[in-house]
This record gives structure tokens, C-alpha cells and sequence, in this order.
């Protein structure tokens, strides 16, 4: 089985860290495992085994034949037997798989507005899920409504996972005061919600003015980045919340993390979460998405209603008060992690659902 990650992407994000995640992990499993970035590389590129076959293809427009051609030849020359699209990149895939003989073409779904699948454009998806052997989502919803959208009929839950395979060295200056630093591990966009940690933050200041917010994430510097910006400012937080943007020391970061947090309004399977869990980190968390398959509330973490400042804030100075709580947390995450979303409790059922693929 020789198969290759294709993605658009290699900024710091989560369908980019699973697409590094899986090449690395089946690098380890069966030998061989190769990734391809269309359109941009990025800070997870050096996240990738070295012996991983890489390519970057430098695509500029949707119909890019220099791209195309170059990614046949990859395809051709490696061998391939199945491509792994992640998000987006399902078009060139298919591209390929119409070019090429004996390629399968495995669709993994990471949308993160699983709470809205209502409002979700699928006209061009559903015409290029024709060739689709199989398709991949990270939680029921979206299996659901790929099953009813789209025109493939093998579709499987997987759980996102973490891969971790040497300690990183610590990049980031991190600001505030040891054991008092709380992370928010996503990029800034609104599905993630921002507005709900200021409101927070704010609360959090009034009574325990030396714990800080560390804002970790690709900064896409829009109009969302500079009205979040603007509103730490107008409410005197600069030396309460912290923006570094994306980093490529996510490890390093985490060890010096207190307590994480996500505020988000939708998701899908957040790896932020998993990451909280690997390291030890407890987390306080909305209630969205698959969050609450992999936090067992009041035992693994807190989950408030999204968009509940007072809830939040109530649960993150209880756990910031409760030295024994954050340990108990900690420690029954990790162990969910470890036992269901690691690279050991998930691609052998990869493998096994693209082994059967007709």
C-alpha cells in the first residue's frame, strides 16, 4: 500500500496537521508514504519525517496543467496506489485519478462547521464524490451527511490523532508568569470565536490579574484579526492575552501551559484538544462538535454552552483555584488520548477500510 497525502496546504492548521500526521504514520508503518502541498508550504513542513517522498506542486489557479503534469509524474514514478484528499484538494485528485490507471481516491472530510451542515455548499462535491473509492469524516455528522449528499458508499468515522515523534525545541517567548498561562490552540477565525475569550478574559483580570491568555494560531491578518486586535486593546488586555500566531514549537509551547481552553462555536474533532490531552494540559472547552466523545465532563475536562461567558469563566477559575482537579483532568485525558487517538488506535483501521475498498 503505497499511498500519498494530498493537501493545499502546509500552514499551521488542523486538516494540515492530520494530512503530516498521517504521512508520518504510515512512514513508520509500512515503509513507504509520501505528501503532496498544492498551493503553499508552510511551518508544518518541518513536522515531516525526512524520509517521507515529498512534493511541492506551486499550483496558482484551479486548473493549473504544470501541476497537474507535475503531480502525474510524482504519482507515476512512486508508484501510488491510493491518494489520501484532504479538504479541498479533492479536485486534484480526481484530476489524477482520470489520468492515471488503478488509483484510488480517499476523501477525508474535515469540515469544522459540523454544527451547521444546513448552510453547506456540496453542488461541486457532490459531482466529484462520483470518483471518490471511500471517504473519510472525523465525526457522525459529517458521515451522516456524507452519506446522504454525496455519491460514495463507503464512508467511516475516524478519529483524528496525534503523532509526535521527537521532542521540538522551544522557539516561542512566551509572555506572563509561569503556572499561570492559559492556551487557546487555533488559527483566528471566527468559527473559533474569539469574542467569547475576550469576555472571559475580562472576568478572569478582575480577580486573578496575573494569569494571561496565549493565543496560538495562524494570524491571517483580515479584518476578523484586526477587530480582535482592536477589542484587546479598547479593553486593556494587551498584557492579559497574547497573539504569537502560528508556531512551529506547538510541544515546547504546551510544557510551559497551564490550563487550554477552546471557545469555538462549531467543530469537527479539534486536534487542539487531543494536543491538550497528550500533554497534560486540562481543558475547559464549548460544547461542540465531537468535543464531548473525547471529554467526559466533570472527569476529563469542563464543557460549557457555547457562547456562555459567565459558565466559562465560572469553570476556569474553579480550575485555575483547584490544584488537584487540574492533575485528576490531566491525567484522565491523557489517558483517553493515548488510548483512542494515537496513530497506534487508528491506522490500522485505516488500513484495513482502504485494504477492503472495491
Amino acid at each position: 500500500m503505497r499511498v500519498l497525502q494530498l493537501i493545499d496546504s502546509l500552514e499551521v492548521g488542523g486538516a494540515e496537521r492530520m494530512a503530516v500526521n498521517y504521512a508520518n504514520a504510515l512512514k513508520s508503518g509500512t515503509g513507504f508514504s509520501a505528501l503532496v502541498s498544492t498551493r503553499t508550504e508552510g511551518g508544518l513542513k518541518e513536522q515531516l519525517d525526512p524520509e517521507v517522498a515529498y512534493l511541492f506542486l506551486g499550483k496558482k489557479k484551479t486548473i493549473d496543467f504544470k501541476a497537474i503534469r507535475k503531480l502525474k509524474n510524482f504519482v507515476i514514478e512512486n508508484k501510488i496506489s491510493v491518494i489520501h484528499a484532504h479538504s479541498s484538494s479533492f479536485f486534484l485528485a480526481v484530476v489524477i485519478k482520470i489520468l492515471t490507471k488503478n488509483i484510488k481516491v480517499i476523501w477525508h472530510d474535515h469540515y469544522g462547521n459540523s454544527d451547521f451542515l444546513a448552510s453547506r455548499k456540496s453542488i461541486f462535491l457532490k459531482l466529484f464524490s462520483n470518483f471518490f473509492d471511500g471517504i473519510i469524516s472525523v465525526n457522525k455528522n459529517l458521515e451522516t451527511w456524507s452519506k446522504e449528499h454525496l455519491n460514495c458508499e463507503d464512508v467511516i468515522v475516524l478519529n483524528n490523532f496525534v503523532h509526535f515523534k521527537n521532542a521540538e525545541k522551544a522557539i516561542t517567548k512566551l509572555q506572563g508568569t509561569s503556572k499561570k498561562r492559559i492556551i487557546h490552540l487555533a488559527n483566528l477565525r471566527p468559527q473559533k470565536n474569539h469574542d467569547l475569550l475576550i469576555e472571559v478574559a475580562k472576568k478572569i483580570k478582575l480577580d486573578f490579574p496575573d494569569w494571561t491568555f496565549h493565543l496560538v494560531g495562524k494570524d491571517f491578518e483580515d479584518d476578523y484579526s484586526t477587530l480582535l486586535k482592536s477589542k484587546i486593546a479598547s479593553n486593556n488586555l494587551t498584557q492579559t492575552v497574547f497573539i504569537y500566531g502560528a508556531c512551529e514549537d506547538v510541544e515546547a509551547i504546551l510544557k510551559k501551559c497551564d490550563i487550554g481552553i477552546l471557545t469555538s462555536v462549531s467543530e469537527g474533532l479539534p486536534v487542539a484538544i487531543l494536543e491538550y490531552g497528550y500533554f497534560k494540559v486540562p481543558v475547559i472547552a464549548t460544547n461542540v462538535g465531537e468535543i464531548s466523545s473525547v471529554i467526559k465532563d466533570d472527569n476529563s475536562g469542563f464543557l460549557v454552552t457555547s457562547n456562555d461567558s459567565e459558565d466559562f469563566s465560572k469553570k476556569l477559575m474553579q480550575l485555575m483555584k483547584d490544584e488537584d482537579k487540574k492533575i485528576a483532568f490531566a491525567a484522565n485525558l491523557q489517558k483517553t488520548i493515548f488510548e483512542n487517538y494515537t496513530d497506534a488506535a487508528v491506522i490500522d483501521k485505516y488500513q484495513k477500510f482502504i485494504g477492503g475498498l472495491s
